[in-house]
């Protein structure tokens, strides 16, 4: 979209979001008008590929930096990668005495009983530098035993003699009161040079001491990582002269400033893959479809959300880095508000293997961006999804990227060979079992997420969307029993347009465990109020100004004596009515909604507070040039997913006209993507610009 000589520049906004293997690139005009572009992950410096990528889509836009005078928003799996590849510098733990064995002894529960050979990842704080304070705070507030400040001086000399480069500061109770954690805080700030240091009274005011722990510790780990970096970024991108700072997605689903998020970047572990659930939920809203499932399916990993009335599902506790994919109680749990997603290993770098028994398996290992998949000629020898996908046919080897990233065929058949000799089968029918077992596995990953939800899955229409999203997704809806796919334009860079489509938002959390009926409203406002007045600071980084935030209050709420809670968002500000019956309503309508029933004559109790601070919603405004005149495939060729002899129209994605309907087989193709309609399928160009495929009656039969 170059401009004429003279032409007046209008606003333009930036998104970008760093993946496993791919930079995708957003350039926003504000009439709705896209540029887009896609660039491999430089892993050992990832603002070359950030800044590779956006050259490249101001160049296409024909624009400079200064004339981006809009947002520039960022997701990253930053913090991801140094969690589960362990890159971060010697993290301490500082505990109340008698608790340093924390992260060891994690919550006592076993995610397999039945497992002899169970598995939990190592604490990211090694025992040598986790330290207890003789200091006792009590559950209700109150202050047992003093923190003597020469203890804390002593502490700070060992931690120097230790190494530690970061300190996560967790004492017992300090959601009640923080004091003690403040005064060790400051102590060691003022002891200690260059020392990152955090406290779980800030990163997570709640009960549970393994999971305050635990997530304090992730944050601390990843601080001297994710705080320059965002520094780097913010001064590059001033020195580019881009007119504004960056801001940083948020795993729940939010933006904020790129300080606020370098002090929390437990905050950012699933920044990406919420935004995409995010631009799901822009779609639903113009497409006026209710209920949908994302499926979004990039070059490392598979992810599913579920979007019942238009908004994603939000949990307040996730895990990373787990041992084993599906199990819940096997991986690090964090306790920051989150979009709820399933993930699997399964992108489009999956690499296919034989395990122990003969079986064919893909993934969860991925070949990245360096080496790649075969194909790519980068080195990597391993067969990948990727490479099936191009052994098969459904996508061509000169045209990835528009022709821009060749890929190497024969390398892809030399690694496809090695694979089918080992199970006994020519090389097609290994390319074959990579697709089917790949398309079963995030089919049954999307099954028990919604099953264990309550959510019935069956008839949801498929929003795809990822750099292998449209290749895998009709495959995978005729698995979960659904007869719709929708593929919205862009779809390979989503996740990097949602950025664009989510106001600045700040979710904050305070527990303080008492029974409804004895809330001392004047207490719980004093708590409310404060979490409003954060959330309305840390927005004004983001470019909100107070008048136009809003705030809504929920609470994590249970029955006495159950250990779950429900989260329950109320629909009035509860500071101002002060009812009682109001919120326990409000919990019993939720706790029904999830297990159809209630038990009668319990007390319902309030465990947590949440304060949700909102900015300024982003208007649904999307730009599309779409065809009117019906066009023509250009080209044939043999694709072998669906059978030995297939052969399929291809087609240019800009050459199909708005209501044109293309009967399956059918490859239709565009710079960054590719979708696939198999046979029994249909799909047309809506008045947006969506690919809709749907099953016909016939083969639903």
């Amino acid at each position: 979209m170059a401009m004429s000589k003279g032409e007046r520049v209008l606003a333009y906004s930036l998104a970008v979001d760093i993946g496993g293997t791919f930079t995708d690139i957003v350039l926003r005009h504000s009439d709705g008008h896209l540029s887009v572009d896609k660039t491999l992950t430089t892993h050992h410096d990832l603002l070359e590929g950030f800044f590779r990528g956006v050259h490249a889509v101001l160049a296409k836009a024909g624009i400079s930096s200064a004339d981006v005078t809009g947002v520039v928003v960022h997701a990253t799996t930053i913090v991801t990668n140094a969690l589960i590849e362990r890159k971060g510098l010697p993290t301490a733990l500082v505990t109340t005495e008698g608790f340093r064995d924390v992260l060891t002894i994690r919550n006592e529960h076993r995610y397999d009983m039945y497992d002899p050979q169970i598995e939990y990842p190592e604490p990211l704080v090694a025992e040598p530098l986790t330290f207890g304070l003789r200091e006792r705070i009590l559950a209700d507030g109150t202050v047992s035993q003093e923190i003597d400040a020469g203890e804390v001086a002593a502490l700070a000399d060992k931690l120097r003699q230790g190494g530690a480069k970061a300190v996560a500061v967790c004492l017992l109770n300090s959601y009640s009161n923080p004091a003690h954690e403040a005064f060790v805080a400051a102590e060691l700030t003022r002891l200690l040079d260059d020392t990152f240091i955090c406290t779980s009274s800030d990163i997570a005011p709640q009960i549970r001491e393994y999971h305050r722990a635990s997530t304090t510790a992730v944050n601390a780990y990843a601080m001297p990582i994710s705080q320059p970096y965002l520094r780097r970024l913010a001064d590059r991108l001033r020195d580019e002269n881009f007119a504004n700072s960056p801001l940083i997605m948020l795993s729940s689903g939010g933006i904020v400033g790129a300080e606020t998020a370098g002090r929390n970047p437990v905050r950012m572990i699933e920044s990406g893959p919420a935004a995409g659930a995010l631009a799901a939920c822009y779609y639903a809203t113009l497409l006026g479809i209710d209920r949908l499932m994302s499926f979004d399916m990039g070059g490392t990993t598979a992810k599913a959300c579920l979007i019942e009335d238009r908004t994603p599902l939000v949990t307040g506790l996730f895990e990373v880095d787990r041992r084993y994919r599906f199990k819940d109680g096997s991986g690090i749990p964090v306790t920051v508000p989150s979009i709820d997603l399933i993930e699997i290993g399964a992108g489009g770098g999956s690499i296919a293997h034989v395990d122990e028994l003969g079986l064919l398996k893909v993934g969860p290992e991925s070949a990245g961006s360096q080496p790649g998949p075969a194909c790519y000629g980068r080195g990597g020898e391993s067969p990948t999804v990727t490479d099936a996908n191009l052994m098969l046919g459904l996508i061509d080897a000169n045209n990835f990227l528009g022709g821009d990233m060749s890929l190497d065929k024969s390398a892809t058949e030399a690694a496809m060979g090695r694979l089918a000799a080992a199970i006994d089968v020519d090389a097609v029918h290994a390319a074959r079992g990579i697709y089917r077992v790949v398309t079963e596995a995030m089919a049954g990953a999307a099954r028990t997420h919604a099953t264990d939800r309550g959510v019935d899955y069956r008839g949801m229409p498929l929003f795809a969307f990822g750099g292998a999203g449209a290749l895998h997704a009709c495959a995978v809806a005729e698995l979960l029993e659904s007869t719709e796919v929708i593929v919205p334009p862009q779809s390979s860079v989503l996740s990097a347009f949602g950025t664009l489509v989510t106001p600045a938002r700040l979710d904050l959390v305070r527990s303080g465990l008492v029974r409804v009926d004895q809330i001392d409203w004047d207490a719980a406002t004093e708590v409310l109020d404060k979490l409003a007045e954060e959330g309305v600071a840390a927005l004004a980084e983001a470019g909100c100004s107070a008048k136009d935030v809003v705030t809504l209050i929920g609470a994590d709420m249970r029955y006495a004596g159950q250990q779950h809670e429900v989260t329950v968002t109320f629909e009035e500000d509860p500071r101002k009515a002060r009812d009682p019956e109001a919120l326990v309503q409000a919990f019993e309508t939720a706790y029904r909604g999830l297990y159809g029933v209630n038990p009668t004559d319990v007390q319902v109790e309030i465990v947590t507070w949440r304060v949700t601070a909102r900015g300024p919603l982003i208007e649904a405004r999307l730009a599309a040039d779409l065809r009117q005149q019906p066009g023509k495939p250009k080209a044939k060729r043999p694709v072998l997913a669906w059978d030995d002899d297939g052969v399929a129209e291809v087609w240019e994605r800009s050459q199909i006209a708005v209501g044109q309907e293309l009967a399956g087989p059918v490859v239709i193709e565009e710079r960054e993507t590719t979708t696939a309609v198999p046979p029994g399928w249909t799909a047309t160009i809506n008045s947006i610009g969506c690919i809709v495929a749907r099953k016909n009656r016939a083969a639903q039969a």
